[in-house]
């Protein structure tokens, strides 16, 4: 088991970890055929518990995964987190972000996938950090962009779509003289 982990809260967000009270908020989430335009299809009420479930899951063997994002009054705003995926069968861990539609547009998966970054720089940096995206969805693309991501390679892993493979290096903070 790792340590478990959390980004720091943000200016207008805070981080938790997905359990079954958040079944209909997640369920919500991935049942919106907008906010799952560039999946291949919506997930159901169960599937949305399955995926909570490997989400505590990997929160148990990996000390991370999508956690929930809220506002401090907890308002729910969607999920960001770090996971590991893969491409063209290279592991890597990836920053992923779906908000809600009402909230899309805000700069809330920039300012989450931003504090994840910063988890990473902390925890294990240097290392590549990626988000891997339908090649369509230039918001997806556009938050990894002022993360600091490049596109870096195309995934042709899936015999249903090539994905964009965006990446950055993330480097430890230089020491500040005393």
């Amino acid at each position: 088991m790792s340590a478990r982990l959390l980004p720091s809260p943000t200016a207008r967000l805070r981080f938790r970890e997905m359990d079954v009270d958040d079944l209909d908020d997640v369920a919500a989430l991935w049942g919106d055929p907008e906010v799952m335009t560039y999946y291949p299809s919506t997930r159901t009420r169960e599937e949305a518990g399955e995926w909570i479930a490997r989400m505590q899951d990997r929160y148990e063997r990996d000390g991370h995964g999508l956690w929930i994002i809220e506002t401090h009054d907890g308002r729910f705003v969607g999920d960001c987190g770090i996971t590991w995926q893969s491409y063209n069968d290279t592991p890597v861990r990836e920053v992923g972000y779906h908000v809600v539609r009402s909230l899309q547009g805000r700069g809330y998966a920039t300012e989450a996938a931003a504090a994840c970054v910063e988890l990473v720089r902390s925890t294990w940096a240097p290392t590549l950090l990626t988000a891997i995206i339908h090649p369509d969805n230039t918001a997806s693309r556009r938050v990894a962009e002022h993360l600091g991501m490049s596109h870096i390679a195309d995934d042709h892993a899936h015999p249903w779509i090539v994905r964009r493979v965006m990446g950055m290096t993330v480097e430890e903070r230089p020491q500040t003289a005393s």
